[in-house]
């Protein structure tokens, strides 16, 4: 099942950041993932699977705009991930 969710904006806002609405809606919907990614409350996986990219693809993304980390340098997240290889 899937939900829609409506955002209001101005036409000033959308003219401002030169993107039409559709253009808007990628933008927040990937802001929003790596934002709940990067808070540790969205997976890498689920994060990848909302936005239709490979999970690699997310990751990249991530961590080069969103100013994400894959780990937080302790154990458990390193044996998490090597599990996922």
């Amino acid at each position: 099942m899937q939900n829609t969710i409506e955002i209001e904006c101005p036409q000033e806002l959308l003219l401002g950041l030169h993107l039409d609405a559709d253009q808007f809606a990628d933008l927040v919907k990937e802001e929003t993932a790596i934002a709940l990614f990067r808070e540790g409350r969205l997976s890498s996986g689920m994060a990848a699977s909302w936005l239709g990219v490979p999970r690699a693809h997310f990751l990249l993304k991530a961590m080069q705009a969103g100013g994400a980390t894959l780990l937080d340098n302790n154990e458990d997240d390193f044996l998490r991930e090597i599990s996922l290889l």
